[in-house]
């Protein structure tokens, strides 16, 4: 082999090697539409949707309710898995209609008069220790259900949870007749918000207490 043959050899060996390809399990994933529809049945995904921040599940692998779960004549049933779910509504039980009227229109204003003085809301003001919510929760396939604190939540309240947050439901969460019963061990608020959603909830509810108390508002 002559000099120049053994230097362009030598050469090559030098060279780097490409780059393996990635195969389709070693692609990063895909964010993916939201964990399911709207209120009203439409996506509530994308620019127009209004949701704050993008989900990275796919909600074709997360686990859903089981199928019975919303029956109320099963007394009672533990969650087999984790489940994930999203907020559709949220109601004081502990307030009057009238009262839940008056907490809407703070959270619509986000701010309240007393005397001279306009003072901002603060979530505690009316979801305290002894009061009591109730939720409606929707799954990945639609599937809705009624949610209600058997024990108290402080992220829970009108004013702190809002339409279209997603929540963890724990395996051994316990259904009874057709409602979760959530506690601080078995419930995990995890953010987000609809904004869409959020104020046509805001205003629709407060037109709904209206219409059902009529004219027999206190003076």
């Amino acid at each position: 082999m002559s000099i120049r043959q053994q230097s362009i050899s030598a050469q090559r060996t030098c060279l780097p090697k490409k780059p393996p390809r990635l195969s389709s399990r070693q692609l990063p994933a895909r964010p993916v539409d939201d964990l399911t529809s709207s209120p009203d049945g439409s996506n509530g995904s994308g620019n127009n949707g209004g949701t704050q921040g993008s989900s990275l599940l796919d909600t074709s692998l997360l686990p859903a309710l089981p199928p019975n779960v919303a029956e109320a004549g099963v007394a009672s049933m533990p969650l087999p898995r984790d489940v994930h779910v999203q907020v559709l509504d949220v109601e004081n039980l502990s307030l009057s209609r009238w009262e839940q009227i008056e907490e809407l229109e703070e959270v619509a204003r986000g701010e309240r008069t007393r005397g001279r003085q306009v003072i901002r809301v603060t979530a505690d003001d009316r979801a305290g220790a002894n009061a009591t919510h109730r939720l409606v929760l929707q799954d990945c396939r639609g599937t809705r259900i009624y949610a209600v604190e058997l024990r108290r939540i402080d992220r829970i309240g009108v004013g702190k949870t809002s339409v279209g947050e997603k929540m963890l439901l724990r395996a051994g969460t316990v259904v009874a007749r057709g409602t979760v019963l959530l506690t601080p061990e078995t419930c995990v608020l995890l953010g987000g918000r609809v904004e869409t959603w959020h104020e046509a909830w805001v205003q629709g509810r407060l037109q709904r207490l209206k219409d059902a108390v009529g004219s027999d508002r206190p003076g």
